[in-house]
């Protein structure tokens, strides 16, 4: 145990004055070899269970679905999205902020990503809810949090990582993902609902700018934005239908982005495609090192009996199922606060399965809980990554985005509790 704190000491202590979490994490790793020469995690060790766990057919659906995203981004997909739903919505009471949390959750089922979604639907967004009359503070700040649905609504990257690290089916986690997402989104439009109750709406400029896209028609408007809703019921229909695997499933999402961005929506000029190929190299790039690292550092957790540990410490501390499983949501809040998802997936899904597994969880609803959790990380210092992307959008200070972030998070909080202690919210679809 001894060696357990110090290691995990000195991990937070790196990342603490900003080292980069692959250096952090394998300097952790290595540590405890010197600590321990019996527990061989050496550098050798350390760079050989880098170099093996890249090594994976299932990883190559990271990279796949981040360029995805990217392209459709580039490609201006979001605006079509977004302009469809506020088709059907945009004339209620918070018609158009619920039109954006709505975008978001399709969003997600394009890239997987949660800054991706953030940085795609924003980019459009805010700028036209600013132009109507909404408060700026609360355009970002539901961007801002709705961009963490893109890694809840399947596919998401946080899970391909979970089922990855715990032997969990991906599909089933796709499947599972999809009422969660549902109820977290529902959550955020309620909020939405409250705010604009409350505020008021500018609502002659709103009615104009509805007005003016149900002035294109119903056939006009689904004409515009037909193949963008496709793409969803492509990837994930692949999947579900049995045609092809995740890892398939992505590659088959690159080359549906890149025809309808060049060739039917002609949003993607050719000379722009290899800096979207150079876009997706410096985003997963990083991304493959903190993988590899962190699953050599959990291997070193194993073989110290962390994960025996931790499950000890939780059953003979707390005496009720529902009090363990809030201090793991605790415990997972957290971790998102100060780590990144994938790192934050790879050093506690290990850690935290055997306790759920003793409390007759199934391993499906944990990793929903866990990536719905780490989500919520997307908007919390000083880690946020959702964050920093919607302050470099809008300018703002972060101290201006987090405070009108804090309601949304409350009911989004709201909507972990309800996927926590009612499990037939991510198991229905799977036959649980």
């Amino acid at each position: 145990m001894e060696i357990i704190f110090v290691s995990v000491v000195f991990l937070l202590a790196l990342l603490f004055v900003g080292a980069p979490i692959a250096v952090a994490v394998a300097s952790a790793a290595i540590l405890i070899w010197l600590i321990d020469p019996s527990v061989v995690t050496d550098p050798g060790y350390v760079f050989q269970s880098i170099v093996n766990t890249l090594d994976s057919y299932v990883l190559l659906a990271v990279p796949m679905f981040i360029l995805s995203g990217i392209i459709m981004a580039r490609g201006g997909i979001a605006k079509k999205l977004f302009d469809f739903f506020t088709f059907f919505i945009g004339g209620k009471t918070a018609g158009l902020p619920c039109a954006v949390v709505v975008t978001c959750m399709f969003y997600g089922a394009l890239s997987g990503s949660g800054p991706a979604t953030c940085a795609a639907v924003g980019s459009m967004s805010i700028p036209v809810l600013v132009n109507l009359g909404y408060e700026k503070g609360f355009a970002t700040a539901l961007v801002c949090v709705a961009g963490g649905l893109g890694v809840i609504i399947p596919p998401s990257i946080p899970m391909i990582i979970h089922g990855q690290a715990t032997g969990t089916s991906i599909g089933d986690l796709f499947i599972a993902g999809i009422i969660p997402g549902i109820v977290v989104g529902v959550c955020l439009m309620a909020y939405a609902f409250i705010y604009c109750k409350r505020k008021g709406e500018d609502r002659a400029k709103v009615d104009a700018a509805f007005n003016e896209i149900r002035a294109k028609g119903f056939r006009g408007i689904l004409k515009d934005s037909f193949w963008a809703l496709m793409t969803p019921v492509i990837i994930l229909g692949g999947i579900y239908g049995g045609i092809v695997t995740p890892t398939e499933a992505a590659c088959v999402s690159v080359v549906y982005s890149l025809i309808i961005s060049l060739f039917v929506y002609r949003t993607l000029p050719f000379r722009q495609v290899p800096a979207a190929f150079l876009d997706a190299v410096h985003s997963f790039g990083p991304m493959m090192w903190i993988i590899g690292a962190c699953s050599a550092y959990g291997r070193a957790m194993t073989l110290l009996g962390a994960s025996s540990a931790m499950t000890e410490w939780l059953t003979s501390s707390f005496a009720s199922k529902i009090a363990i499983l809030l201090v793991i949501n605790l415990i997972l809040l957290v971790m998102g606060c100060f780590l990144d998802t994938i790192a934050a997936v790879l050093l506690m899904a290990p850690l935290l399965l055997p306790v759920v597994l003793a409390l007759g969880m199934s391993p499906v609803q944990f990793g929903v809980i866990m990536v719905v959790n780490l989500a919520a990380g997307f908007v919390t210092p000083p880690v946020g990554g959702n964050l920093f992307i919607a302050q470099s959008l809008t300018k703002l200070p972060i101290t201006v985005i987090t405070r009108h972030a804090f309601p949304l998070l409350a009911f989004f909080i709201l909507a972990l509790m309800l996927i926590t202690y009612v499990p037939s919210l991510s198991l229905a679809l799977n036959g649980g």
